[in-house]
């Protein structure tokens, strides 16, 4: 009898034994970058035995008459019950539907590993005829390290690696079986990436055009140089204007060319800046050689979504991050590291032996901050990845690291941080106290160009209600992507003509917004939120610092819950320092902020205990960045009709959910219900969206109507 899987197009069957041993040579080379090589073969050697059974061979052959079968389970006992094979039995038996839960030895039925471990197969479930086609290894070599390892947490990590190799190799093998061979790979070397970088760098670096690009090019020079250095955890601090961006970039390229890594991959806190660092990165290196990997990114051609070559091939760059240099977001890049399904888990294995960015790193999210920190520490330790914390204000995260992994050192890249705090220094700092909404209107109305920072999105709204019509601008989340883009480019516009433009946002402005503004107002928050809003004053370095004032100023309503200790913290650093942009200030800020917190508070959803327990799908329902409950909402526009047509026809394209991501506005499920129960949206709640139907709720310049309550929820979405 020949056993089978997968037909193709032309009627024809892989041959299983083919299927297995394709899947085993790639998930080994995929586990050979952190030495898993030989146990990754023999998971993919493993997963499938469960097709020749005689119910898994009806199945390939008829599945339109024959029900579906568990195939995953026959693998999963071999590799534990007889060869003691854990992390591949876990792997195996999640390949399809996602990792289980460890479980307990005594579970039967409650769809565990240690249930199915139970399961008898046997009569038409009976797999044993693979042993006439599988040379399976009774000896394997893991990693050199983990056979000393007895933090669960680490087993966790690793499994989860070795997962990824397999699911992974499966795809594609299936892929190509199925297919065809798909356009995937292709992209130039690092090497070559890092001489194209150095040719666009070099003029800067030889005739910097006055003192501030003396400086830029300065500490472009020094991360040049220091890229030579050994593999670890590097912290990069630059001030804001410094050149960061590309600082850090050409640090890890050059760190990836001397240790022969793979790839870069850049994790930027915000959808809403993410494609000004891609850009940047496009200019550089060639939009062929840089993969945006984020909601909003759209890699179709046209409204039906087809697909050039080099569309199609960024698209499956997404499914598994093979692109050399990957720019994402610390959503997509930590979820998928606590993930259990297989679509998020695939890419993980391309993460070992590369150079990992954290821009803006003080933006990690606090009530998961100690499991990120153990996800960076891991990918350092144990998976040959190099990692920088990129800021202007770095957090302390220091002692969270050496409690973690104090084998490791921190390293800063930057050359004299102090003194390059006292160079960038652009603005001046002044308390002023509580303000109401008028009186603030009212000076900001007094000046040409201006930016006021605000805690809520109801406020950035009142604010910007209260100010003349000519040259205002409101930004906030209640806007679609497209809009707040749109405005940002006219922002920019008004700026460089030197017209009137009075701007007032929520906090979405902070973090690496490429604007500059003679004055800047910030409503009382976290000593890094009042930073980040500094450096959108004087950004160029055109005015003195003592004429380039940021106001700090109390709200006459309450502070959000959520910004409390933030706030509080803050005043404590303000009171105390007469200059709070110092490294000294910040770190006092941050030791403070962390004090009140308590460590509980730092991983508030166990999700480390879920870890120790091997509860992968306990642990990806808590590290939940940005939590289910939001609903989203789509906005009809001139040009988004058809494809809104398709969504009600249920067409769930990822082409299409990307082109529409751009005309949403995502709600909590409170705001939602709101509108839900007004009758303005037509509603496919058990999809977890809807479609706007009065046009009146939603206007360009300040988006979507929705009360929002003082608790601060709706700020994060």
């Amino acid at each position: 009898m020949e056993f089978v899987t997968h037909r193709r197009e032309d009627g024809s069957f892989q041959p299983l034994r083919e299927h297995m041993e394709n899947v085993a040579r790639l998930a080994a080379e995929y586990g050979a970058a952190f030495g898993a090589e030989e146990q990754a073969g023999r998971a993919g050697l493993l997963h499938d035995i469960g097709k020749y059974s005689p119910r898994g061979q009806a199945r390939q052959r008829d599945p339109e008459h024959t029900p579906k079968t568990d195939h995953a389970t026959a693998g999963a006992q071999e590799a534990y019950l007889k060869l003691r094979d854990l992390p591949a039995g876990l792997a195996v038996a999640g390949h399809h539907g996602g990792l289980p839960d460890l479980g307990q030895r005594g579970d039967r039925e409650n769809g565990t590993f240690m249930a199915r471990m139970r399961k008898e197969l046997t009569g038409e479930n009976d797999p044993s005829a693979w042993r006439g086609e599988i040379a399976l290894p009774q000896r394997v070599k893991g990693p050199a390290w983990f056979g000393a390892v007895r933090e669960p947490r680490i087993w966790a990590m690793y499994t989860r690696m070795l997962f990824s190799c397999l699911v992974d190799a499966d795809f594609i093998d299936t892929e190509t079986a199925m297919q065809g061979a798909q356009p995937r790979g292709g992209y130039e070397s690092i090497e070559t990436l890092l001489e194209k970088l150095r040719a666009q760098v070099a003029p800067w670096l030889e005739k910097p055009k006055n003192a501030l690009c003396a400086r830029r090019s300065e500490i472009l020079a020094h991360c040049l140089r220091g890229g030579e250095a050994e593999r670890g955890l590097y912290t990069l601090t630059v001030p804001t204007g410094g050149g960061k961006t590309v600082s850090s970039l050409a640090f890890a390229l050059t760190h990836a060319a001397a240790h022969n890594m793979r790839r870069v991959i850049y994790v930027i806190p915000y959808t809403s800046i993410i494609e000004q660092n891609a850009k940047a990165f496009e200019k550089i290196l060639g939009a062929e050689n840089v993969l945006q990997h984020h909601s909003q990114a759209d890699f179709s051609d046209d409204a039906q979504g087809a697909e050039e070559p080099a569309a199609l091939r960024k698209r499956l760059a997404c499914e598994n991050w093979d692109a050399p240099v990957i720019v994402t977001t610390a959503v997509q890049f930590f979820e998928s590291l606590y993930a259990a399904k297989t679509s998020r888990c695939r890419k993980l294995h391309n993460i070992a032996n590369s150079v990992i960015i954290f821009d803006e790193a003080q933006t990690m999210p606090l009530p998961y901050l100690k499991p990120c920190v153990f996800a960076i520490a891991e990918l350092v330790r144990h998976y040959g990845a190099t990692a920088v914390l990129c800021t202007a204000t770095q957090p302390a995260l220091s002692r969270f690291f050496s409690r973690t992994a104090p084998e490791l050192a921190i390293r800063e890249i930057a050359p004299d941080p102090d003194g390059l705090f006292d160079f960038f220094r652009r603005v001046t700092l002044r308390q002023e106290g509580e303000k109401t909404a008028a009186a603030l209107a009212e000076q900001i109305a007094g000046r040409k160009a201006a930016l006021c920072v605000v805690g809520t999105r109801r406020r950035a709204r009142e604010l910007y209600e209260l100010l003349p019509e000519e040259g205002r601008y409101h930004l906030s989340t209640l806007m679609t992507p497209r809009d707040r883009e749109r405005t940002l480019d006219e922002i920019r516009a008004r700026l460089r003509a030197g017209e009137t433009c009075r701007v007032v946002s929520t906090s979405l402005i902070e973090a690496g917004v490429d604007v500059d503004f003679p004055t800047v107002w910030r409503e009382i928050a976290g000593l890094d939120s009042i930073l980040q809003a500094a450096g959108r004053c004087n950004r160029e370095g055109k005015r003195s610092a003592d004429e380039s004032v940021v106001h700090i100023y109390t709200p006459d309503g309450s502070i959000p819950k959520a910004f409390q200790q933030q706030v509080e913290a803050a005043q404590g650093v303000l009171a105390k320092y007469e200059d709070p942009n110092t490294r000294a200030a910040i770190a006092a800020y941050f030791k403070a902020l962390f004090w009140m917190r308590g460590d509980d508070a730092l991983d508030s959803k166990n999700v480390l205990q879920y870890e120790d327990s091997l509860a992968f799908r306990k642990t990806e329902e808590a590290f939940e960045i940005i939590p289910k409950e939001t609903m989203t909402v789509y906005i009809p526009t001139s040009g988004n009709a058809n494809d809104l047509r398709l969504l009600r026809q249920g067409m769930f394209s990822r082409a299409l959910m990307r082109r529409l991501g751009r005309d949403a506005v995502n709600l909590y499920r409170y705001e939602y219900d709101v509108l839900a129960s007004a009758g303005v949206l037509e509603d496919y709640r058990s999809d977890g969206f809807a479609i706007l139907l009065d046009s009146q709720q939603y206007l360009p310049d300040v988006g979507l109507n929705v009360k929002e309550p003082e608790s601060g929820a709706g700020i994060f979405i």
